[in-house]
């Protein structure tokens, strides 16, 4: 059976935590910036865990990642 391949994309997206959890960069800071009060931007640099329902998902694209 070949190897299997690492989505490239979702290997820039995550990082796994020392816990095996996977941890991801939170939506909505691209753009529209202005409407958006400081607090919420703030709030939207920090990182977060994937959530549950997702993490058989992402686990699938990046099969090599520990």
């Amino acid at each position: 059976m070949p190897k299997m391949k690492t989505n490239r994309s979702a290997a820039k997206r995550f990082r796994f935590t020392g816990s095996g959890k996977i941890k991801r960069a939170k939506a909505y800071k691209s753009h529209l910036l202005t409407k958006k009060d400081a607090k919420r931007k703030r709030n939207l640099r920090k990182n977060t865990i994937v959530s549950g329902s997702d993490f058989k998902k992402v686990r699938r694209l990046l099969p090599y990642a520990e």
